[in-house]
């Protein structure tokens, strides 16, 4: 698991995801969003502006986020 301490109120899900080295690009990580390949607290998260805020729990595949 990742843990992902957040500075501010909240950080844009492919933000997020391209901080993490999940993907090389952020057109790479809006594609993955966009796909369905984002799990957000149990649920498919397709928005990639979403905003991320603390106690979130995403899964990527085979990776699981705990944002702090």
């Amino acid at each position: 698991m990742i843990t992902y301490k957040l500075d501010e109120e909240y950080i844009e899900l492919y933000k997020l995801i391209k901080i993490l080295d999940l993907v090389d690009s952020g057109g790479q990580a809006k594609m993955v969003v966009a796909e369905g390949h984002v799990i957000r607290n149990g649920e498919i998260e397709t928005r990639k502006r979403a905003k991320i805020k603390l106690g979130d729990i995403l899964e990527i595949a085979d990776v699981k986020i705990e944002i702090k």
